[in-house]
């Protein structure tokens, strides 16, 4: 059983980097962003380069995410279990928070050193206002390196984590290299939309606000072989 998410990402996208493993849909705002699996560990390469680098943490440092379904939250993510973090949604004392724009008042309530704020816009646009205390995540990661190499052994979590996305995996019906599409709203847990199909090497179409009448035709134009029940 794999104990390494950032060896499982790496060994997802290891056959083929150029194709598409991660096509991210809105349907109240019309946002499509399709990231291939190079492009995507990039972005995964300067969020870890972030919080090694810049932040200064370790491994076993706890990490708040308030974030939804999203591709910038794949990325936010896999940069975070890639620095060996610990990621934790619930309140307390964590060492950075990342947290969308609809959540910074939530957010008050952590204590955290560093703050990091994703407005989640088309095009990984920066913020127009960046609340106070916040830093813009997407204007701070783009200055950090393309490559990461993670530390040797798995992160504190990454064992449950994958055992329990494993599990899913096979409960959802994810077949090794499907093309998978999920509903973000119903589907929240990253267990659910990222890890369950990277263990499977699968690719993914995330779709927020899914319009029901639009289903079938975005099964044929993103070819997907399996839509999660």
């Amino acid at each position: 059983m794999a104990d390494n998410i950032a060896r499982v990402f790496a060994d997802a996208i290891a056959t083929d980097p150029t194709r598409p493993l991660l096509t991210w849909y809105d349907d109240a705002s019309g946002d499509r962003t399709e990231l291939s699996g190079a492009t995507l560990a990039n972005w995964v390469a300067k969020t870890a380069n972030l919080l090694v680098d810049e932040v200064g943490l370790a491994p076993g440092t706890p990490a708040g995410v308030l974030l939804p379904p999203h591709w910038q939250t794949a990325a936010v993510l896999l940069g975070c279990w890639s620095a060996k973090l610990i990621v934790t949604d619930t309140p307390g004392d964590v060492d950075v928070l990342f947290a969308a724009a609809d959540r910074f008042d939530e957010a008050q309530s952590w204590s955290a050193d560093e703050r990091y704020a994703l407005g989640l816009s088309p095009l990984a646009a920066p913020l127009r206002q960046v609340p106070a205390g916040f830093a813009d995540y997407v204007v701070e990661v783009r200055r950090h390196g393309d490559h990461f190499t993670p530390q040797s052994g798995a992160g504190p979590a990454d064992a449950t984590l994958l055992a329990r996305a494993e599990a899913r995996a096979v409960e959802l019906g994810v077949e090794p290299g499907a093309r998978v599409l999920i509903d973000a709203d119903r589907y929240t847990d990253p267990v659910d939309w990222l890890l369950a199909p990277l263990t499977r090497a699968a690719t993914v179409v995330l779709c927020a606000n899914l319009d029901p009448a639009r289903v079938t035709a975005r099964q044929s134009t993103e070819k997907t072989t399996h839509t999660l029940p």
